[in-house]
């Protein structure tokens, strides 16, 4: 039995694979015990204990985002995390352990590295994060979510989605169209209507709002339904608007829980494109025109440059969206056969069981560590 210990958190990018992973490896007849490294000021406080895991808390590392006198504090905050992230490793009698990125995952790698503990790595964004990057160079695995992500020796397995996700990729075209008639009937939508998918992410997008806003009138009129998620700050007093003409309506939302639903709503969508977006909708089969968050090290647009160049989506730049560009662009929500042909292409360059391929690694990394190397057989004078 093989005894595991994941570590990752601060945001849902890097909780919503380890618990998709956690998911995968429950059900493997290998595993021993199982639990989760994290810090008291990242989501994985919450999120982790509510999917029934185990987690072991330890300090956070806070990197100073300019330079102060609190940098001289981090090596002795750093040492203190690696010593608590080895006693967890100790006590949970770990076979390895699983790194997702984030702050509490460069302590756990460098316990895991002075304990001889084997360590797999799982890097989400195409531009990967520096816990990743260190320890990169001495991982045993390292894997990826999108095809150009470059770290050495990795291997593409796609992201660890949730199963409502993955189970999109597998409906038969009937099961399909019930779902989609369903889902639209649950958010107010007509069942047999163009309908174009609008989120910014859990915040919103004031960009995308204000590009979407501007166009809602010509969408309306020429009869496509628009599913609108404006973010909890950006709903204001926002309420369901109908073209009188053609009966199609634009619903805007705060928030939505069950994004796999939300999904099955649309023909088309226009989103950021974080790692998770870009995966979940290529496993969907959601064609989606992509607008990149502008800032940062430009890892939005990295990431969904493999879906574009594979034909499963559109970018278009922050700065170049407007209502005439969002026009010309969602002009496709009435070309079906270009529409299936995106669907296809973002299906078949990401993998939908990447949670159960990680698990494979995993367990495979464990026991090859705990497999004794064969002692080279003397030749007859006694050499090696």
């Amino acid at each position: 039995m093989v005894n595991v210990v994941l570590a990752g958190g601060g945001t849902a990018g890097h909780t919503s694979p380890l618990i998709a992973t956690a998911q995968a490896l429950a059900r493997h007849p290998d595993l021993g015990h199982l639990s989760c490294i994290g810090t008291p000021k990242g989501l994985e406080g919450r999120v982790i204990p509510e999917a029934g895991l185990v987690l072991d808390m330890i300090d956070p590392v806070p990197l100073p985002r300019s330079l102060s006198m609190n940098l001289l504090k981090v090596p002795g905050h750093l040492r203190r995390a690696v010593a608590q992230a080895a006693d967890v490793l100790r006590r949970r009698q770990a076979d390895v352990l699983v790194g997702f990125g984030g702050y509490v995952s460069m302590p756990a790698y460098l316990a895991a590295r002075k304990a001889q503990v084997p360590i797999v790595i799982h890097e989400q964004n195409a531009v990967p994060g520096l816990a990743n990057k260190v320890a990169a160079r001495f991982a045993v695995q390292v894997a990826i979510a999108f095809p150009d992500t470059p770290l050495p020796a990795a291997k593409f397995i796609g992201m660890p989605l949730r199963e409502g996700i993955t189970g999109l990729a597998t409906m038969t075209p009937q099961a399909r169209a019930e779902a989609v008639a369903a889902a639209r009937r649950r958010f107010g939508l007509e069942a047999d209507r163009p309908t174009l998918l609008v989120s910014g992410g859990s915040q919103g997008a004031v960009a995308i709002n204000e590009a979407v806003v501007a166009a809602r009138d010509r969408l309306l009129a020429d009869g496509v339904q628009i599913l609108h998620i404006l973010g909890p700050r950006n709903i204001g007093a926002a309420t369901t608007i109908t073209d009188e003409a053609t009966g199609a309506s634009w619903v805007p939302l705060d928030y939505v829980d069950d994004m796999p639903s939300a999904y099955l709503t649309a023909d088309l969508m226009v989103a950021r494109s974080g790692a998770g977006t870009v995966v979940e909708t290529a496993v969907a089969g959601l064609p989606t025109i992509y607008v990149p968050l502008p800032h940062g090290n430009g890892e939005q647009a990295r990431n969904a440059r493999s879906v574009v160049e594979a034909g499963g989506g559109v970018l278009v730049p922050n700065v170049e969206l407007d209502a005439q560009r969002l026009l010309r662009e969602t002009e496709r929500i009435h070309r079906p056969e270009e529409l299936a042909r995106m669907a296809a292409a973002g299906r078949d360059l990401m993998p939908a069981d990447s949670a159960e391929r990680l698990a494979d690694l995993v367990l495979g990394a464990a026991d090859r560590a705990r497999t004794p190397r064969p002692i080279p057989k003397e030749d007859p004078d006694g050499t090696a």
